[in-house]
């Protein structure tokens, strides 16, 4: 049975004040929607690479509790830290494996059938990382909605609440801050 959004609200708060059973307890009861939330972010990863779902659910919870000044006010706003910090895993992640002393910029070939695999997801999650970052800059609140529909995995519904928005101001700005990010996207894939 999974657990009421209030329930995992009154949990965070617990967790939030020190408390170490709620602490104990949180895990458990959000970790199968961190799976979820992960495996769905992973994939458009290549096939083969190395990050699996349960990896980056237990960095991003961990980095979530590494942070002793944050409070979540709700369930809502918990999955958004969560989807930032897989985010930020992700993109690290990207940035390591472009890096020239890992590769970065070379096509792979495998020595079974010798086909050349070329990391263009990584270098997709860049581009995506930059336009998010101007995106924050030019409309926070429409990078606070991508953030939770396209890395937290919320629904236009969800999103309203966690941002107490209408849905339908939700899913206009998610219309407008999609088309954005891929003309963005489009335009630095055309300067290169």
């Amino acid at each position: 049975m999974e657990p009421s959004a209030q329930h995992v609200t009154l949990v965070l708060k617990a967790a939030a004040e020190g408390d170490q059973a709620a602490t104990d307890e949180l895990l458990p009861l959000v970790y199968e929607e961190l799976r979820k939330l992960a495996r769905q972010r992973l994939s458009g990863e290549p096939s083969g690479q190395t990050l699996q779902p349960t990896a980056l659910v237990h960095e991003a919870y961990l980095r979530l509790l590494g942070e002793p000044e944050v409070t979540w006010s709700n369930r809502g706003h918990f999955f958004a830290a969560a989807a930032q910090a897989m985010r930020r895993i992700m993109i690290e992640r990207a940035r390591k494996h472009q890096a020239p002393q890992h590769g970065g910029g070379r096509q792979r070939l495998t020595l079974d059938d010798c086909l050349i695999a070329i990391d263009d997801q990584g270098e997709q999650l860049l581009d995506l990382e930059r336009a998010m970052t101007q995106l924050e800059a030019r409309d926070a609140r429409k990078a606070q909605i991508v953030m939770l529909r396209f890395f937290a995995g919320l629904t236009i519904e969800q999103t309203a609440i966690a941002l107490d928005l209408s849905p339908a101001t939700v899913k206009n700005e998610w219309r407008f801050a999609r088309a954005w990010l891929h003309s963005e996207m489009s335009e630095h894939v055309a300067d290169v």
